[in-house]
């Protein structure tokens, strides 16, 4: 099990995330595509997998999308931001995805542009 399987206890391969959104299998490829989600490669298999934190009552997290064009933007590998996202981080506290889930996006995202300088 590599390090990111560690932090994230809860993954959703493609069709599971298709099934959650009610969505084709082709729109899920298409939202990452757009970066509306991530999904990284794990096991011996390496079936492309997104965090199930990232669905939230059959939608997409709301803040997820724009949080993600910062993190692309200071140049972050769609591995170092979910890795960023499930890190705890005792000054908010809690992990970034969680502080997302509550709504708190603007302090999330400035914490993001400020990884960039």
């Amino acid at each position: 099990m590599n390090e990111l399987e560690e932090l994230v206890s809860d993954w959703l391969t493609l069709p599971d995330v298709a099934e959650q959104l009610d969505l084709s299998i082709s729109k899920v490829h298409s939202l990452l595509e757009e970066r509306a989600l991530l999904a990284v490669r794990l096991g011996e298999r390496k079936i492309r997998s997104v965090p199930a934190a990232f669905i939230n009552d059959g939608a997409i997290l709301d803040s997820l999308k724009g949080t993600i064009s910062v993190l692309t933007d200071a140049g972050f590998t769609d591995e170092e931001m979910i890795r960023w996202l499930f890190t705890a981080d005792e000054t908010l506290p809690g992990r970034p995805v969680d502080a997302l889930k509550e709504g708190r996006k603007t302090e999330i995202r400035r914490r993001a542009q400020a990884l960039a300088w």
